[in-house]
């Protein structure tokens, strides 16, 4: 787990907020000319271009970090993908093409743009994977959304792409998590809850439910039902270091600081992120 993702979730469940995810920028060149000067100078927050069909400004400061950045190299994959996009005369070229960008934008971790161009690809092609890239992306680039009102758009474009997977193919339970936690983040989440009760229900072990569940339980104040929910998780994978490390959480919320303190001291021997080292240290520090 990264910094910033135990950072954000740490703050979230302190806050008890609706949206724990993230803060990202997705950036989009807006031409030949553009991606051409950034060879040599990494991209800056931009927000989508017109061109793109969705154009959404730039994203707050804060969140414009490295994440916001691609390499030269992924940009000239970029201006490359994007030519053959341009120049594809029948739809069924474009829609490859269109693939081809998208998967450019994933590997530049821009993911609404990779999202937009999958779909595309998707309302041409039709098919389970094809909408499941879609919606991937999509829900990649609501994860790192920066405000509320766009956790709503790409939440609601995720959702509609899973949706067409899960009409293919109801038993994707991945699918439906993550549709789960696009409802989490709107006003109705307990359509979202139980989504995830039904793909506990299809599968008691199924590890992204387990977490995310433990998760909301924690935003909630129900700090017994997340020790109930991270103690079944990491008894289906030991080595789960963020289950590990929210369980241990959850206990010293709970008052059982001893069983805490052993599963803080657990987590620094699974993992060598610095930062999560030191959220256990600090959590360590609160209970001795």
């Amino acid at each position: 787990m990264s910094r910033s993702q135990i950072l954000i979730v740490v703050v979230a469940i302190a806050l008890a907020a609706g949206i724990f995810f993230l803060p990202k920028v997705v950036v989009n060149e807006e031409d030949k000319e553009n991606f051409a000067k950034a060879e040599t100078t990494a991209g800056t927050p931009e927000g989508h271009s017109e061109d793109d069909g969705h154009n959404h400004g730039a994203e707050a400061g804060a969140a414009a970090d490295a994440h916001a950045t691609a390499t030269p190299e992924q940009l000239m994959a970029l201006a490359t993908a994007r030519a053959k996009y341009n120049k594809a005369t029948d739809a069924q070229t474009r829609a490859r093409f269109a693939s081809e960008l998208a998967a450019a934008y994933s590997t530049a971790s821009k993911y609404d743009s990779a999202g937009y161009f999958y779909e595309i690809a998707a309302e041409t092609r039709g098919g389970e994977k094809s909408y499941r890239q879609a919606g991937d992306a999509y829900y990649e680039a609501f994860s790192f959304a920066a405000t509320q009102e766009r956790a709503n758009e790409l939440g609601s474009k995720a959702r509609s792409m899973y949706e067409q997977v899960l009409k293919n193919n109801p038993s994707d339970l991945d699918a439906k998590t993550n549709l789960a936690m696009t409802y989490v983040a709107t006003t109705n989440p307990m359509q979202g809850i139980m989504l995830l009760r039904e793909v506990i229900a299809a599968d008691p072990n199924n590890e992204k439910a387990l977490f995310n569940l433990g998760i909301l339980s924690m935003q909630s104040g129900q700090y017994d039902k997340a020790v109930e929910r991270f103690e079944k998780l990491v008894a289906v994978n030991p080595q789960h270091v963020e289950g590990t490390f929210y369980w241990a959480v959850a206990l010293a919320e709970t008052g059982q600081a001893e069983d805490a303190k052993a599963l803080f001291n657990k987590v620094k021997g699974m993992s060598k992120d610095p930062a999560l080292a030191a959220s256990v240290d600090e959590y360590l520090a609160k209970l001795n």
